[in-house]
């Protein structure tokens, strides 16, 4: 892979997680398995440029599509056809039965389609578990949805949720937390699921002074994301992430859900060749997700500390600025970065790719 082209306007991950536990702080598509098991998945191209689903308050839905050059677009759901459209639409759909994750599948009338979902996955312990699929690669492929999950913690996840998410196949836990979190606010995880620890902060004491300004705050965001690249416990974490997410089923999460979990999945977006403003805009959808729960915290703050924590619960490109740059400075490329910080060689992104890309 060639080094990684950068627009100095991105996005992606790091360890804010970590802190917060320590201050007291508290849409889109692609072919994927079944929620019973692992379907096989057509490598025709799939003619779609855009395509997302959107779940609207009341359990409706709106679907849109952009497929260039084709004349028409059945969107199917439960086996049957419920809109059709043309090469570029958008329809909302209702009516529908509830369901734990309702999926669309767009079938143009030549070419590949795409099985599509609300990006977010709805939990009553948690506000930042979404899918990390349904993003379309620089070469035409999609990223499969219903493969691997991103989250907040799951301490809070209750019986229902960890039903749930058994019925989405989740397989594999990766807890991103260092161990004072994974002590205070130990993981639920869905029957049958293996726990792994991947604690990507072990041993470092970038979040161990508490920051005095939102200047100082944003700068210890800033190290700790080049830590994330470099660090030696980083390093060996997100490699043993690596190493199972072809396995379909796979779930990363930290404490917030946005900063070790956000570079991992920049990480993994990165080298399936999802264009880089895709990427930055799928990390910062964090502020987006996790808005009411950051309001909550700063509304409780008198207005000068709650300015001091602003920049910790937030997700800034700058932060993925840092770690790109990180990237570039200790590796040389991304592609490198793979190859000797995660130890990924052609090989094995040959097969990532085989396994988590569709047309």
């Amino acid at each position: 892979m060639s080094p990684v082209t950068r627009v100095k306007t991105s996005a992606a991950a790091l360890a804010a997680a970590a802190l917060l536990a320590g201050l007291g702080a508290p849409t889109a598509s692609a072919h994927t398995r079944p929620e019973h098991g692992r379907a096989e998945h057509s490598r025709t191209a799939v003619p779609f440029t855009a395509a997302t689903v959107t779940e609207n308050p009341g359990g409706t839905f709106t679907v849109r599509w952009d497929a260039p050059g084709t004349r028409s677009v059945a969107v199917r759901t439960d086996g049957r056809t419920v809109a059709r459209g043309g090469s570029s639409g958008s329809v909302t759909v209702t009516g529908l039965p509830s369901a734990d994750r309702r999926w669309f599948d767009l079938v143009p009338e030549r070419g590949g389609s795409l099985r599509l979902a609300d990006r977010l996955i709805r939990l009553q312990g948690a506000v930042n578990f979404r899918d990390a699929g349904g993003y379309r690669t620089r070469d035409g492929h999609w990223v499969k949805m219903g493969e691997v999950y991103r989250s907040d913690a799951l301490d809070k996840a209750t019986d229902a949720d960890l039903a749930k998410l058994g019925r989405l196949g989740i397989r594999t836990v990766f807890d991103l937390r260092m161990e004072s979190e994974r002590t205070t606010a130990p993981d639920r995880v869905p029957a049958g699921a293996r726990y792994r620890v991947a604690d990507v902060l072990a041993g470092t004491g970038t979040f161990t002074t508490l920051p005095r300004t939102p200047a100082e705050a944003e700068a210890m965001m800033v190290t700790g994301n080049r830590f994330m690249v470099s660090g030696d416990t980083a390093k060996a974490a997100y490699g043993t992430v690596f190493d199972t997410l072809g396995e379909g089923g796979v779930l990363f999460h930290c404490t917030a859900g946005k900063d070790r979990t956000g570079w991992a999945d920049a990480a993994l977006l990165t080298a399936l060749g999802v264009p880089e403003e895709t990427v930055m805009a799928d990390y910062l959808a964090s502020n987006t997700y996790r808005a009411a729960a950051n309001e909550a915290v700063l509304s409780h703050l008198p207005p000068q500390q709650a300015a001091v924590y602003k920049p910790l619960l937030d997700v800034r490109p700058a932060y993925l600025d840092a770690s790109l740059d990180e990237v570039d400075r200790e590796f040389g490329s991304f592609r490198a970065y793979l190859r000797e910080g995660l130890g990924v060689d052609h090989r094995e992104l040959k097969e990532l790719k085989r396994e988590l890309l569709v047309g």
